[in-house]
C-alpha cells in the first residue's frame, strides 16, 4: 500500500475545513448520515467562531487506478496567530494542498503558508476553491498564484468544496504528484511527536509521525528529550473515529497511549525511540515559537483579596499546564502582583491566540480569570553592556542602570484594494511605520510592505485595517529585529501608589496623550468610593496627567435645621477628618475592565 502525507493550508475562511469534509466523504471515511459541516473542528470554540484552532490529523484509504493508497492529511488553522500549528503539521508531511478562494484571490496568509511549505521542501498542489459562487473568478486567481507564488496556472485544480466539484481530480493529483514518504534511513525506530493532548482517564495522548523503523503495542519506548521510558498500551489512527491498530510503520501517522501521567514527560518536537535498541541521534525537532504578546492571568479570587494562595491558584496552575500540553506555542511562568496576588505571566503568538487561550482556560479548566492588558517584549541595553529582555513594563530597571530601550519591529505584508492604499498608508504612518516597498498583484489589489513597531499593531490595527478596506484588507507579519527609539515607561498611580499591572512603555512623543487617555478610561471604569481618588500618570518622578474620581458624599447636615451655623460647620469638619482617615487606610477596588482599559485609547 502506498502512503501520502499532506497538509491542507490556506488563508483564514478560504474553505480548508469544508475541503477536508469532502475528502472524508469522497474516500467513504464517513457516511452521508455521519457527515456534518467542519467535521474535524471538534472544539466548541472552533464551531462557535467558525475558525480552526487546532490542526487535526486524519487517515483515510483511497483506491486510484486499481492501487490502494493510505492518505494521512492534516487540516490546519489559517489565522496568523496559529502559524506554529501549521509549521508543525508541515514537518510531518511531504506535500501540501494550497487552497485559494476564487472570489478573494491570494491573501497575506496564503503567501506566508506557501513560503513555509517551500522552506520545508514540500510539493505544492494549488486548488482554486469556491468556483460555484457567482463572484468566482478562477482564471484570474490562477494567474495571481502563478505571478506571486510561481506555481504554474495550468497546474491549479478548480474545485468547489461545497458541491464536491473537482474533488476526484484533487484526489488523483494527490496520489500522482505528491511524493511517498522517504525510506527508513536507520534500522532503529524514530518517531516525531507533533501534537499532544491530555485525557483524564488515559493520560497523555501522543500524536506521532514514524520516520524510521516501526512501533508496536507492548514496545518499551524512550522519550529521547527527557529520558523517560514507558510501555505502549495502545496505538491507533483517526479515520476520523479513533481506530486501534497493532503497529505503526515508517511513513505513517497515528496516536500512542502509554499511561503517561506526568505532563512534563512529553514535549512537542521530541523523538520517540525503542528503549532496548535506541537511536543514536534524535530527529530534527521544531524551531521554538517566538512569543509576540504577553499578559498576566490571575484567578479572580486573588483580585478579591485571597492572594491566590488557595485552591483557585492551584486550579489555574493545573488548567494552564494541561492546556500547554495541547498548545505548546504559549509559555507561562509564575508571577506575583501586590494588587492581584499570585498568577502567571503568559506569552502568546498574537492577540487572537491570547483570547483563545483565555477562553479555553475558563471553559476547559473551569477557572475565572482576571487578565491584564497585553504587552510586548523589549530589549534593555544595560550600562554594563548586557542586553536584558523584559516582558512586563514593571520590570524595567531604574533609568540610571540602562542606556536604551529597544522595541520589537515586524515586517508586515498588507494586501489591500488599490482604492484604499492612501488610507492604509496613513494608518501605517500614524503607527510609526516605515514604508519599504509596493507590489502589484492584480488590476484591483496591491501588496504594501512596511516595518512597524509590534507594540503599535497588537491592539486595534487589524480592526482599523478591516474597517477602512471594507473587510478586504489582509495582513501577515514576522519579527524582523529590535530597534532603539525614544521610549519611556509611564506609571499609573492610584492615590499615590503605583499599580504595576497598568504600567505601559510608549514613545516619548505620545506619552502624555496615551497617559491622559488611559486615566480618562480608568475614571469611567473605577467606581466612586467614600473618599476622593487621585489618578496620575507619571514618567519617573514627573506627573504628566491627572484625573480625579470625586467621593460619594453623605449629607451630614440634613438633620440640622435652624440653630447656629457653627453646629453645621462642626459636623462638616468632622466628616472631613473622617474622609482623610478613610483615604489613608481605605483600599481602591479596581475592576477587571480597568486593566483592559489600556487597550482602548484611540489614536
Amino acid at each position: 500500500m502506498q502512503i501520502r502525507n499532506f497538509s491542507i493550508i490556506a488563508h483564514i475562511d478560504h474553505g480548508k475545513s469544508t475541503l477536508a469534509d469532502r475528502l472524508l466523504q469522497s474516500t467513504h471515511a464517513v457516511t452521508d448520515r455521519e457527515a456534518r459541516e467542519q467535521l474535524l473542528d471538534d472544539m466548541d470554540l472552533e464551531r462557535e467562531r467558525g475558525i480552526t484552532i487546532k490542526a487535526s490529523a486524519v487517515t483515510v484509504r483511497h483506491v486510484h487506478n486499481g492501487e490502494e493508497f493510505m492518505l494521512n492529511f492534516i487540516d490546519t488553522p489559517g489565522h496568523v496567530d496559529f502559524s506554529y500549528e501549521v509549521s508543525r503539521a508541515l514537518t510531518a508531511c511531504e506535500g501540501a494542498v494550497l487552497v485559494v478562494d476564487s472570489t478573494q484571490g491570494v491573501e497575506a496568509q496564503t503567501v506566508a503558508n506557501a513560503y513555509l511549505a517551500v522552506e520545508n521542501n514540500l510539493e505544492l498542489i494549488p486548488v482554486v476553491n469556491k468556483i460555484d459562487l457567482p463572484a468566482a473568478n478562477p482564471d484570474d486567481v490562477a494567474m495571481e498564484i502563478e505571478q506571486i507564488l510561481g506555481l504554474p496556472a495550468e497546474d491549479c485544480i478548480y474545485a468547489s468544496a461545497k458541491t464536491g466539484q473537482g474533488i476526484d481530480k484533487l484526489l488523483a493529483a494527490i496520489c500522482e504528484k505528491l511524493p511517498p514518504p522517504r525510506d527508513s534511513i536507520i534500522s532503529e525506530t524514530r518517531a516525531l511527536v507533533f501534537d499532544t493532548e491530555y485525557n483524564d482517564y488515559r493520560g497523555v495522548v501522543v500524536y506521532v509521525r514514524v520516520f524510521d523503523g516501526r512501533l508496536n503495542i507492548g514496545d518499551r519506548i524512550r522519550m529521547m528529550g527527557v529520558g523517560r521510558t514507558y510501555v505502549v498500551t495502545e496505538l491507533g489512527k483517526y479515520t476520523p473515529k479513533p481506530t486501534k491498530v497493532q503497529t505503526l510503520g515508517a511513513g505513517e501517522t497515528g496516536y500512542l497511549i502509554a499511561a503517561i501521567k506526568a505532563l512534563a514527560d512529553v514535549r512537542v518536537g521530541d523523538t520517540i525511540t525503542l528503549d532496548i535498541e535506541p537511536a543514536s541521534e534524535p530527529l530534527p525537532g521544531y524551531e521554538e515559537p517566538k512569543q509576540m504578546v504577553f499578559c498576566d492571568f490571575y484567578p479572580s479570587s486573588s483580585a478579591a483579596g485571597s492572594g491566590g494562595k488557595g485552591a483557585d491558584f492551584e486550579q489555574l496552575r493545573e488548567a494552564v499546564e494541561k492546556l500547554n500540553l495541547n498548545d505548546a506555542s504559549f509559555t507561562f511562568q509564575t508571577v506575583h502582583s501586590e494588587a492581584l496576588g499570585f498568577g502567571f505571566r503568559c506569552g502568546f503568538l498574537g492577540l487572537l491566540h491570547m483570547d483563545i487561550v483565555q477562553e479555553r482556560l475558563e471553559r476547559e479548566g473551569g477557572v475565572e480569570i482576571v487578565q491584564t492588558a497585553p504587552t510586548v517584549n523589549y530589549q534593555i541595553l544595560m550600562t554594563t553592556g548586557e542586553i536584558r529582555e523584559i516582558t512586563n513594563p514593571a520590570d524595567l530597571p531604574d533609568p540610571n542602570y540602562y542606556e536604551e530601550i529597544r522595541e520589537p519591529i515586524v515586517k508586515m505584508e498588507i494586501i489591500v484594494p488599490k482604492e484604499c492604499i492612501g488610507d492604509v498608508m496613513s494608518l501605517c504612518g500614524a503607527r510609526r511605520g516605515v514604508y519599504k516597498s509596493q507590489q502589484y498583484i492584480s488590476e484591483t489589489r496591491q501588496m504594501l510592505i512596511y516595518e512597524l513597531p509590534l507594540a503599535e499593531i497588537i491592539y486595534d490595527f487589524h480592526d482599523k485595517l478591516k474597517s477602512m478596506t471594507r473587510g478586504y484588507g489582509t495582513m501577515d507579519y514576522e519579527l524582523s529585529g529590535y530597534h532603539k527609539d525614544r521610549l519611556v515607561k509611564v506609571d499609573i498611580l492610584i492615590n499615590g501608589a503605583p499599580v504595576e499591572a497598568l504600567s505601559i512603555i510608549v514613545h516619548r512623543d505620545s506619552a502624555e496623550q496615551r497617559g491622559r487617555a488611559l486615566l480618562v478610561r480608568l475614571r469611567k471604569e473605577i467606581d466612586r468610593h467614600q473618599f476622593e481618588i487621585a489618578l496620575q500618570a507619571a514618567i519617573g518622578g514627573k506627573v504628566i496627567a491627572r484625573e480625579t474620581i470625586k467621593s460619594m458624599r453623605k449629607n451630614v447636615t440634613a438633620k440640622c435645621y435652624g440653630g447656629d451655623v457653627t453646629r453645621k460647620r462642626k459636623l462638616l469638619e468632622k466628616q472631613k477628618e473622617g474622609k482623610k482617615r478613610m483615604k489613608s487606610v481605605g483600599n481602591v477596588e479596581i475592576p477587571q475592565e480597568a486593566f483592559m482599559a489600556v487597550l482602548d485609547q484611540g489614536d
